[in-house]
């Protein structure tokens, strides 16, 4: 029997369940409308934005539901 994990925090070494979706993209790489995802705790959610919003990535910051209401990337 495979044991279903939830959704993870993307910070490096946290554990903690996902709060947080964050959509951004690299416009060097992608389409504007292209869309990747991170996943983010309450506590990595302001860390997590702020490391991708200083490289202007950050495209939209949402509330993370479920993993079926999300495309994770």
């Amino acid at each position: 029997m495979v044991e279903e994990l939830s959704p993870q925090c993307s910070a490096k070494g946290c554990r903690a369940s996902a709060a947080w979706q964050l959509l951004w993209n690299n416009p060097k790489l992608h389409d504007p409308q292209y869309r990747k995802t991170w996943l983010a705790c309450a506590d990595h959610r302001v860390s997590l934005g702020a490391f991708l919003e200083a490289r202007s990535f950050l495209r939209e910051v949402t509330p993370f539901v479920s993993a079926d209401d999300a495309s994770i990337s």
